[in-house]
């Protein structure tokens, strides 16, 4: 589940999946290393969804209205999966590790967890995840309760955090026109 539904805010309030990087959608760089790594591939976004469609892959919007966040992304992702797992990665994020689902696998496996999570030094990055859709009705009664943070929902289950050290950079998101601006510059260079 590749997660677009956010309101970007701090890029203007744009969609920043379809902000271009290096002359494509972010979200095409994101697709291109993701897609590889799973089986299926399903977008969550909430705007677009016509540009969203034509990458190729199924668009489900929130269930739940209002831009409620990742944790609705992964909802609709868990209702909608073919897959016992699913994995989830930010639109924004074009440099995600080529092994990212792998690791994730083989923590959650060795682990007996219901829940793997990216981590980079002391820094968990809780939009990187690979989830048993075995959690979908303890998601559904969070979020029907009002809760909507991720790391306090992610504390209630069988938690597993996978480092990346070794990849931190490959986390990055682009938040900003400026790092957007940055990037573009550094390929030109």
């Amino acid at each position: 589940m590749v997660l677009a539904g956010g309101q970007g805010r701090r890029m203007g309030s744009v969609d920043k999946g379809l902000v271009l990087l290096h002359g494509r959608p972010m979200v095409r760089h994101v697709l291109d290393r993701f897609a590889p790594q799973v089986d299926d591939v399903l977008i969550n976004a909430n705007q677009h969804l016509d540009q969203y469609a034509a990458l190729g892959f199924p668009v489900i919007p929130d269930a739940i209205g209002d831009f409620a966040g990742p944790l609705a992304g992964l909802h609709v992702g868990l209702t909608h999966a073919a897959q016992p797992l699913v994995a989830t990665v930010p639109c924004d994020s074009p440099f995600l590790p080529a092994d990212l689902v792998e690791r994730l696998l083989g923590a959650l496996q060795a682990m007996g967890a219901e829940l793997a999570v990216a981590r980079t030094f002391d820094q968990p990055h809780p939009v990187f995840a690979l989830v048993r859709r075995s959690v979908l009705p303890h998601l559904t009664r969070y979020l029907e309760g009002g809760g909507r943070k991720i790391d306090a929902w992610y504390a209630t289950l069988k938690t597993t955090e996978v480092a990346f050290d070794d990849e931190a950079d490959a986390f990055r998101n682009i938040n900003t026109i400026d790092e957007l601006k940055q990037l573009d510059i550094g390929a030109e260079q």
